[in-house]
């Protein structure tokens, strides 16, 4: 299975372009906070990231550099000739979906915050029943299994 899952900040602005067929592609960096600090500061790992098609058209038009990001994809490794004749690798997340999160607002990378009321949450006192029992039965077996 070749799954990623990242949440983060743009690095770096998107960069739209187009294929010789027409087709949309941004790629863009993400930044990754750790979770542990190197002396006191705050370190984060950086991920290449490439959107194909409309993904590609939404992002470049609606995040920039800082806002965050939820994505999935997966990883592609893929190799090309330098100028000089040297074979260079790069490895790179290819998105397969994404959710905004934060707001525009958010985007200088001050961090998220919450404006809950301070009131308790509603309290659910509604009796159990003792009948839902029947309503759910066992099933002993695989062969009782409807599909």
């Amino acid at each position: 299975m070749n799954k990623v899952m990242l949440v983060g900040r743009l690095a770096r602005d998107p960069e739209l372009r187009s294929t010789a067929s027409g087709t949309s592609m941004t790629t863009f960096a993400v930044a990754v906070d750790r979770r542990f600090q190197r002396d006191g500061q705050p370190t984060a790992d950086f991920f290449n990231v490439v959107a194909w098609g409309k993904q590609a058209e939404v992002i470049s038009q609606y995040l920039s550099k800082g806002r965050q990001i939820a994505l999935n994809g997966r990883l592609q490794t893929r190799n090309y000739q330098a100028q000089d004749g040297s074979k260079r690798y790069v490895t790179e997340v290819v998105l397969e979906e994404f959710d905004f999160i934060g707001s525009r607002n958010d985007a200088s990378g001050g961090g998220y915050s919450n404006n809950r009321s301070s009131q308790p949450a509603p309290q659910n006192n509604m009796p159990l029943d003792d009948d839902m029992d029947d309503e759910f039965h066992l099933m002993a077996d695989d062969d009782d299994v409807p599909f």
